[in-house]
This record gives C-alpha cells, structure tokens and sequence, in this order.
C-alpha cells in the first residue's frame, strides 16, 4: 500500500528502532485500549442528524495515552487521544473518580487531559447536556461506559510501563490534508494580521517522539495537527475513527509490521502460539460454524507496544474535503458567502480526495498525516528537557468580565447558539430554511425558539450581531442544555507547552491565543522560555463548548461564529484566562483558586433508548449460520483489490460491545491451522449489521477489501457474536466460519 515510500522507511528503521543515545530525563509511560460502543441503533455524535445512527464498524475506536513523569514523587501529566467526537465534562469527571480510587490523588483535574480526535462517526449519548443528547434520545449509559472504561485503562496502562526515557519532538508543515470551510468569514479579520500567514488554514504538524531508557527503543508518537473528522459523511452508518483514526491505524500497522521483520520464525510462531491459546475455546471445523466462544473472540493486533496517536487542533473552520464545496444539483461552486446553491444549504456538500468514495476520503487523509508523521519521526532532533508543570481552572463562562483595546471592558453571554448554526456546514449540511451568515430569523422559527425558551432581552443584545436561535444558556428543563462552567489547562514538557481548550478554536483564533501566550510566557518568565518554545493547541478537551470564532469571523455569523456560544467577546476572554494561567507557569506561582467546580448531572440524566432483548434467528437455524457464503469468481480465487463478502444470522450486537476483541475475523490457513489475519480494527475489513426485513432477524455481513499487502493463501471468515433469549437472561457466545477461498 506505501511501496513508493518503501525503500525510505526501511532505511530509517535503523533509526526509529534504535535511536541515538541520549539522556532520558523523565520517566515515560503510553497506554492504549479500546473504546468502541454500541454497534447498532445508536445515533453517532457529530453530524447531530437523526437518521444516522451506528449499524456496524469501519474500524474500532481507541483511548491512547502517554504520561510524563520528572520522577516517581515528582510533577507528571497524562494525556489521553480519545477517539471520539469531543471530550465530556461527565466523562472527565467519572475518569478522575476512577483513577482516584487507583491512585488517590496522583492524577487530578489539573494534571489530566482529554481530547478528542472530533471523529464524527463515533456513537453519542456520553455528554450530558441537553443539546448534545436530543439526537440520541439522551443519555446512552453503554456508550459513556465504553469510553469512560477506555480512558482510564489507557492511563492504567501508561501508568504501569513508567521507565526512564526521552521524548523528541520536530514539527513539519503538511499543506494538502485540510482547506478552509469558512473562507469568507477568514477574510473578516484584519488584512495585515492575514497577509502574515501563507495559508487561511494551519499546516503545522508536531510530533513528540517517546524513547524508552532501557531498550532504546521507541514506545510512542503523538501528533497534533487541525482537520476536521468529517471525511466520512452524515450519511455513514459505521464506526469509525476518520481520519485521524486511520491515521492511527496506518502509524501503528507500519511500525508493528516493519519491526517484526527483525523477529526471528521462532519468535512469529510464539506469537502465532499465543493466539491459538487465547482462542482455545474455538477449534477449526473445515469452515462449518463451531460452539461458543469467550465474549472476547480473537484479538488479531500483535503489539500494542507501540502507540501511535494522531490529536485535534485548532480545527474549527478547518475540512478535509479538500477538493471543495460544490453543489448536487448543478456540479457547480457553492455560493462563496453562504455556502448554498440557490439559497438551499443541503444542496452545498464538501468533497473529500476520494469523492465520491468516502472511506477512500478518509484512507488517503489519514495516509497524509501518517506519512507527514513518518518523515518527522525518523528525521526528530530536538529533545525535550526541563521542567514538567500544569495550570487548570474552571471558569463560569457566561460573565467574564474582558477587557478591550481602549481601555473599554466587556463581558461574555449565556451560552446561545444562531441562525447559521442550524445551517450546518460543507462538511455536514444542516436544516432545510438556514443559511450560514443569517442575522435573522423568520417568524415561524422565532415562535419554535419562544415555545422552548424566549432568550431574555440581556440575551439577545449581547449576543449581537448572532440572532439567537436557542438561548441554550438559559434553558434548565430538564437539566441545564449547554455548560455555564468550563475548564481551560495548560501542560508543560519542557519547552513544549500544550493548551487543553474546551472546544473547537478557528485558525485565527488558534493563531491569536498561541501567540499571545507564547509572549506571556517570554516577557513573564526568567529565560526558560523564548521563541523556540512550541505551543501546541490541543482542541475539544476535558469537556466541549463548541466553538470560537475571532470577533471579526463573529460578525458574518457562519457556522462557526454561530456556534461560539458566550457571544463576540469569548475569544478575548478565553486568552486573557489563558495569559493568566501563563503568567502563574513562568513565575513559578501556585493559582489561588481552582475555580467553580462543573455540576455532576448524571444522576438525572434521561434515558430514552430501550435495550435490545430477545433476538433469534430464522427457525431450523441458530446465530452464526450463514445466509450468504463467499461468492468465488470463475477463476477460483481472489485478486487484490477485490472484494469477499459473507453473510451471517446474527444478534444485535449491543449484548457485548466485544471490547478488546471482533465482530468480524479474516483467517489464513497456515500448518493446517487458522490463524487470524485481520480483524475489525483493520483499515480492509467491514463489520456491517442491519435487520433482514423479510425475517425481522439480524444480519452480519463482513466484507474484506484484500489489502496490497495480503499474502497468497487460502482465507476464510469468521464471526463472533452474542445474544439474550429475553432481557433477564444471560449472555450467550457464538461464532460461525465461512467457506475457504482463496487470494492470489
């Protein structure tokens, strides 16, 4: 799949594997563990469209963490990649409960961070404001519990492997993986401050390199560059990590096969051996379906050593449909202010790289990153050294007192959201009767918005020039419909310094608050920083408010101005907050007060999507049966590229999110054994699950594109599932197999 970049990465294998000496001046830790949720009937967080919701997976969604240490009793910080939408204030918080518990108060909410990738294909139902739980029917206690699980055991395993070791870093521009969405709005802010910057998008990527202090070998990457997650559409039923997941996926993959070509045929049949064991309860039955299995089935992924994880930025007005905006109708461009053709937003749709193919979208934008991340890895020069510190406080965001050029002060809103919020975007088309950069609203919405809420005069006139569609910040019914508090954080390594921001910052507005706390810190501090400290911003963490758009993009309302909830002055007021947190980092000084603490809903949250329960399958026949076996072309085997589907009776599979494990096995025959080959967290294998209208039963359907890199032999399927007879009873397993076909 990479061979044109084949002869560089294998010269460089020499120097990711066994880097140069160096000092290990901290003690380094990464961890990484499943996260994927309910499979099927779950609307997906992103896209907020009803008739999207999960029906199988692309490929699975992890947490993956690293943690910095200076020593066992000393400063440290831990930081967690999340696939996912966004971060969760009632995430983060069950996650520090956890860890207390473990660690006591070794990791807090000042030390930990939790941001979100901003995959758009991911279940929802894990916030625990209103807006952000309508679309799926509320609250979804199996979806928060995967995430919640998954977060802390990446931090568990980061916590478990601390050992001396050194992080690099290097940073790259990466021009032809995201375009600007909003480019109208950009053209708002002030021409001198654009005519700075070679692009209306960032292109800079970085990337922290962790080396173990024992075995000199590499144990970790992060990066963190800005695109959105919305190469797979609103219309896409799979989970899946976009392209930041794929990305991952490819960074990981590449490692892992690249060095196992150093391990000995001793080694491999070890590895082989094991899995065998894990999957003891299941035995090769010439391709028949076979009895049941452990909830965990076969778990392919060889080494989970090695972490590879691709972070958001400032990504607000930032697509990955980098082809542009045209419309359906007339193939024509969209409308350059209100991206809409004919005044209808649904007609203006993005496209990707791969239109119309959008898991080919997702593959060669996610292939841009991991190769930009390949060339920064094996090229690092700079080693980080110095101190580990963090600053975090909670700030009630609706009455923040700013203050402005001219000695004029101002304050920021209630949370609201406008017009143009409902428009959608490119990436994601809204309602039918919205356009972006609406400033006002008809008159049958503005008695749709007075039945919900009519915002308070305060309201609307602070809000100005947004029309306020939803004064989100002043409805209470049944709980609180968007956060009041918020946090914001700042993380040190060194002279890296990361900004954990509670939302989704556009490039300008990045650009402003990273510049404006780089100067805080130099003019602040005693010379331990200066202009060769990185600042990186890391988006959607600890908890999400949307957007913030600078004041200038504010007054065209597009969506992302119409999306910045606290009103024209929260960009101000969120690098104000920030320069204090920078000011206390470069002078050494403790914050007084950690601020007002966010409220814990979870105990009224409302829970509208019933439970699965009593699935069976067609009569005279049991899940795990086929009702579609592999269709062989005329010429008896399969080529590259070509694409074996099976068809199963199976389950929901809401019984058991399988975490750790697989819906969907692709298996080789080796020594007259299977042995997995690929799983559902490979980028080439589908799980797909929906309802056979003609029986009202399930059915999985497993379809593996054959990789460029799949060997010639003989394959099979499997799939691994499980069932209740009624709500009460208990779990049951079972698998079924395929018949063999052959690649070649």
């Amino acid at each position: 799949m990479y061979s044109k970049h084949f002869v560089f990465l294998l010269f460089t294998l020499t120097i990711y594997v066994f880097p140069c000496p160096s000092t290990a001046d901290y003690l380094i830790g990464v961890g990484s563990y499943d996260s994927t949720g309910p499979a099927a009937g779950v609307n997906m967080m992103g896209y907020a469209n009803l008739d999207q919701s999960t029906a199988g997976v692309h490929f699975r969604l992890r947490a993956r963490a690293f943690i910095v240490a200076e020593s066992l009793d000393g400063p440290r910080i831990a930081f967690v990649n999340l696939d996912a939408g966004m971060a969760s204030q009632l995430v983060t918080i069950k996650v520090l409960e956890r860890l207390s518990e473990r660690y006591g108060r070794v990791y807090n909410d000042e030390n930990v961070a939790i941001s979100g990738t901003h995959t758009h294909a991911g279940p929802g139902g894990y916030l625990q404001y209103v807006l952000y739980s309508v679309t799926s029917l509320g609250f979804i206690p199996q979806s928060f519990d995967a995430i919640v699980t998954a977060i802390e055991m990446s931090i568990v395993q980061a916590h478990e492997s601390l050992n001396s070791g050194s992080i690099f870093i290097n940073t790259g521009d990466l021009d032809n993986a995201g375009v600007n969405r909003s480019p109208s709005a950009y053209l708002f802010n002030p021409p001198g401050e654009r005519a700075r910057y070679p692009r209306d998008v960032d292109t800079l990527m970085t990337l922290l390199k962790f080396v173990d202090g024992t075995s000199r070998q590499s144990i970790g990457a992060f990066t963190w560059f800005a695109t959105h997650g919305t190469s797979m559409s609103k219309d896409n039923t799979l989970i899946s990590g976009d392209n930041k997941g794929a990305a991952a996926r490819f960074f990981e993959d590449w490692f892992t096969s690249t060095t196992t070509k150093s391990t000995t045929n001793n080694a491999q049949d070890n590895m082989i051996d094991a899995l065998i064991k894990k999957a003891s309860a299941i035995k090769a039955t010439g391709g028949q379906p076979c009895g049941p299995t452990t909830s965990q089935g076969f778990k392919v992924r060889k080494n989970k050593a090695f972490v590879g994880a691709f972070c958001q930025s400032n990504v607000g007005d930032v697509s990955p449909n980098v082809l542009g905006a045209f419309c359906t109708d007339t193939g024509l461009p969209c409308d350059f202010n209100h991206s809409s053709c004919h005044g209808n937003d649904q007609l203006c749709v993005g496209r990707g790289p791969g239109y119309p193919d959008e898991k080919k979208s997702t593959k060669i934008i996610g292939e841009r990153q991991f190769l930009k991340a390949v060339e920064l890895f094996t090229s690092e020069n700079e080693q980080l050294t110095g101190k580990i510190d963090y600053r975090h406080i909670y700030l009630d965001f609706t009455k923040i007192e700013v203050s402005l050029p001219g000695n004029r002060t101002a304050k920021t809103c209630p949370a609201a959201v406008g017009a143009g919020f409902a428009a959608g975007t490119t990436d994601g088309p809204g309602a039918f009767g919205f356009q972006q950069g609406d400033k006002k609203i008809n008159e049958f919405w503005k008695r749709v918005r007075d039945f919900l809420q009519k915002p308070s005069d305060y309201q609307v006139e602070c809000q100005k020039p947004k029309p306020v569609l939803i004064s989100t910040g002043e409805m209470f019914f049944p709980y609180a419909w968007a956060p009041a508090i918020v946090p914001i954080q700042i993380l040190r390594i060194g002279k890296l310094v990361i900004l954990s921001v509670p939302g989704e910052f556009t490039t300008m507005a990045g650009r402003r608050l990273r510049e404006s706390v780089k100067q805080t810190l130099i003019s602040s501090g005693n010379g331990e920083f200066d202009n060769n400290t990185h600042i990186v911003i890391a988006g959607l963490t600890n908890t999400y408010s949307q957007y913030i758009a600078t004041p200038e993009e504010y007054e065209q309302q597009r969506y992302e101005a119409a999306s910045t909830l606290y009103g024209p002055h929260t960009l101000p007021a969120y690098i104000q907050e920030f320069n204090k947190l920078a000011e206390s980092m470069a002078k050494g000084r403790k914050l007084v007060s950690k601020g007002p603490s966010p409220p814990d809903l979870s105990s009224i949250q409302l829970k509208l999507l019933p439970d699965p329960s009593g699935d069976s399958p067609p009569p005279g026949l049991k899940f795990g049966d086929m009702k579609q076996d592999v269709s062989i072309p005329k010429s008896g085997f399969f080529h590259r590229g070509d694409k074996p589907i099976a068809v199963f009776w199976s389950p929901n599979p809401r019984y058991d999110l399988l975490t750790e494990g697989t819906y969907a096995v692709v298996e080789m025959l080796q020594d007259k054994r299977w042995v997995p080959a690929y799983d559902d967290d490979d980028f080439s294998l589908i799980f797909k699950w929906n309802v056979d209208n003609s029986s009202r039963s399930g059915l999985a359907s497993l379809e593996w594109e054959v990789p460029d890199s799949a060997t010639n032999g003989v394959y099979r399927f499997r799939h691994f599932g499980s069932s209740k007879k009624t709500v009460v009873s208990p779990t049951e397993y079972f698998t079924g197999a395929s018949s063999a076909f052959i690649v070649s």
